[in-house]
């Protein structure tokens, strides 16, 4: 009978990573590391797409567990690398396309002013059409109404206020407001 030596039985994960953080040995962590330099080398090919880029990321991304490892609280390795790749490719995709700011033309979107232009006179007419238009509503639909817009309840309270179920309470949103509109287009709004 041949006996296996303890020291070629492969140690878990936790236990090499908590080896390397009891005494900071690069050796330890490289053999936890490379357990999943193909998984590692996999997310980064995905976001890459070019095989040179994701090599080099991989060595990146080992110099950067370097230093983490050490500060963060890992339960997980596998996955808590797989995080720290991803995290690492998405960096150096915004570093490279960095997001820019564009100029646009103000009558292109409503702005504040815009909205705020109306005299208090038509105003107060759109609030008295729109009392009108809820009046004409089923009793379902406007309690239903009040209760999400005026009461900032939602679907679930709503539900429990009025005994229906949560669908027929959001479909009774969904027809009130398409009433109100239609309502309200008709008269002038």
């Amino acid at each position: 009978m041949k006996v296996v030596p303890a020291h070629t039985t492969p140690l878990p994960d936790e236990e090499l990573l908590q080896a390397y953080k009891n005494n900071g040995d690069q050796e330890t962590l490289a053999t936890l590391y490379l357990r999943y330099s193909t998984l590692v080398y996999g997310v980064c090919l995905k976001y890459f797409k070019d095989t040179e880029t994701a090599r080099d990321a991989v060595m990146n991304i080992y110099e950067e567990l370097v230093r983490k490892a050490m500060k963060h609280d890992i339960q997980h390795f596998k996955s808590w690398l797989y995080t720290l790749a991803k995290n690492h490719c998405l960096m150096q995709l915004r570093k490279k396309n960095p997001v820019r700011n564009m100029d646009f033309d103000e009558g292109f979107m409503q702005s504040e002013p815009f909205l705020h232009q109306e005299e208090n006179g038509e105003r107060e007419e759109t609030f008295n059409r729109l009392a009108a238009c809820m009046e004409t509503l089923p009793p379902v639909q406007k309690q239903s109404i009040v209760l999400f817009y005026t009461e900032k309840k939602c679907y679930n309270e709503i539900a429990a206020t009025t005994g229906l179920a949560w669908d027929k309470v959001r479909s009774a949103i969904q027809n009130g407001r398409r009433n109100l509109k239609i309502c309200m287009e008709k008269n002038g709004s």
